[in-house]
């Protein structure tokens, strides 16, 4: 027996563009009238917590980097990749070896859409980078998940794509749909890409 529907149009069913909705564009466009409610912010103000005082035994680092990448496509991310850092990707701050670094994917871009809705992929971003710094902690290495103004870059080092000539990554898999979440310092030993 088909399903007949009539006059009555359903449009999460026929792939309706969102151009003309206004709470769409409400959802994307308007920021919050207070920052301070959103999960977004909640997340970027938690504390980090302690490092594990005892390290757990490792295989070797490239059997290490597998087993991040894997809880990190676990927590969320699209996509994954290590990068070594120099002396001066630290900043001046505590010396880093590796950066795990965190892409997803981004419909909508964070840095001009800053409604809820916009911000979707950033929270995304946040919470695998928050839970999988707070595991690299519980094994009994340092990590610390934090903006970076060079994320996109470190994200072309690991191998995730190429920048454009705007700096942007893009990635075969998204394009330049992409958002790359906070970048993860660590020691773990871990075997770089790209």
């Amino acid at each position: 027996m088909a399903l007949r529907l009539g006059p009555l149009k359903l449009p999460w069913l026929g792939g309706k563009s969102h151009g003309d909705d206004p709470y769409w564009d409400f959802f994307i466009n308007k920021p919050p009238a207070d920052t301070a409610n959103t999960v977004t912010e909640m997340i970027r103000k938690a504390a980090e917590g302690n490092v594990f005082p005892t390290k757990t035994e490792l295989h070797s680092p490239e059997i290490t980097s597998t087993h991040v990448k894997g809880m990190a496509e676990y927590f969320g991310a699209e996509l994954v990749g290590v990068a070594r850092l120099n002396p001066e990707d630290n900043g001046g701050g505590e010396i880093y070896p590796f950066a795990v670094i965190c892409a997803v994917h981004a419909d909508d871009e964070p840095r001009t859409s800053p409604g809820i809705g916009g911000q979707v992929p950033v929270q995304n971003g946040l919470f695998i980078t928050v839970i999988l710094s707070a595991w690299l902690r519980e094994l009994g290495f340092r990590a610390t998940a934090a903006p970076d103004p060079n994320a996109e870059k470190l994200a072309a080092r690991a191998g995730l794509g190429t920048l454009n000539s705007e700096g942007r990554l893009v990635t075969p898999r998204f394009g330049s749909k992409v958002h790359v979440a906070n970048v993860i310092r660590t020691d773990l030993p871990l075997a770089p890409d790209g």
